[in-house]
């Protein structure tokens, strides 16, 4: 009697039915896969007329920064060399969803910060250059781009993948490993000198230090984001294949090297918040 209540009470809290009656079988009813939103950009899919066009600029900008932008790209850098694939990799900076968190309060700026200031920041810091005129067609251009790859995407959503996945907990790096893992891992793109290798006066694997690198105000020049966007995306191609201890270690190695500097850094984090693997 005691295991006859307790079953059907199970088939109450699960909602099947009482399989005594004639009825299919109890089975819960299946859930459809949700579809991933890191999706590859499909031109295709781009809309006809003006808003088309500004996605299309858009892509352009993100992927060919300095071509495109020469007077804003003090490096000869991409945007895709830090946010890969045009900004759609899990992982790796990802923009799809990024316009529904803004505006955001940001520690860095110590403010409400808007989309458009997010993305000069980038320009001043990961581009070592000048930023882009809030109310520019570029700038315009580049935001109906990543509103593109958002679209579908719930406003203000959490999506895993954004950003860069962090290593936890973090272990204690050896830059002298680390170099060791540079030599063997990354030397062939990065070059012996990390200055990257170059095409037409354009980076296609960027310099990871020198006065061609991000700037000291880079998010990349912190420990822990470079070593997160090591360990699941570098080397390109393999990402994942090194363990965290490999990916801090180079990513010590790498951030301890000269870099140009960033002329507004005191002014970073006026209101406290400072992380612990800033460099300033």
């Amino acid at each position: 009697m005691r295991i006859e209540v307790v079953g059907v009470a199970f088939m109450i809290l699960t909602g099947c039915r009482d399989p005594r009656e004639a009825a299919p079988e109890c089975t819960e009813e299946p859930k459809p896969p949700t579809a991933s939103p890191f999706k590859k950009y499909d031109e295709t899919t781009v809309p006809t007329g003006p808003l088309g066009d500004a996605i299309k600029r858009g892509r352009t900008i993100v992927t060919r920064t300095y071509e495109e932008l020469p007077d804003h790209a003090g490096n000869q850098l991409h945007c895709s060399s830090c946010h890969l694939d045009g900004g759609t990799v899990a992982n790796a900076g990802p923009w799809i969803g990024l316009p529904g968190v803004f505006p955001e309060y940001r520690a860095r700026s110590g403010r409400v910060d808007t989309l458009a200031n997010r993305i000069n920041d980038c320009f001043e810091r990961s581009l070592n250059g000048v930023a882009l005129d809030p109310r520019s067609e570029d700038m315009a251009a580049i935001q109906a781009y990543m509103s593109f790859l958002s679209r579908g995407v719930e406003s203000g959503a959490a999506l895993a993948g954004r950003g860069f996945k962090r290593v936890e907990p973090p272990p204690v790096p050896d830059p002298v490993h680390g170099e060791q893992v540079y030599q063997k891992t990354c030397i062939a793109c990065h070059g012996p000198d990390g200055a990257g290798v170059q095409n037409k006066g354009a980076y296609v694997y960027p310099p990871l230090w020198g006065d061609h690198a991000f700037n000291i105000g880079a998010g990349m020049a912190r420990l822990d984001t470079a070593a997160a966007f090591v360990r699941h995306n570098m080397p390109l191609g393999a990402g994942g294949t090194l363990s965290d201890q490999d990916a801090y270690d180079v990513a010590a190695f790498v951030i301890a090297k000269p870099r140009p500097d960033f002329a507004r850094k005191l002014q970073d984090w006026p209101k406290g918040g400072k992380p612990r693997d800033a460099r300033y």
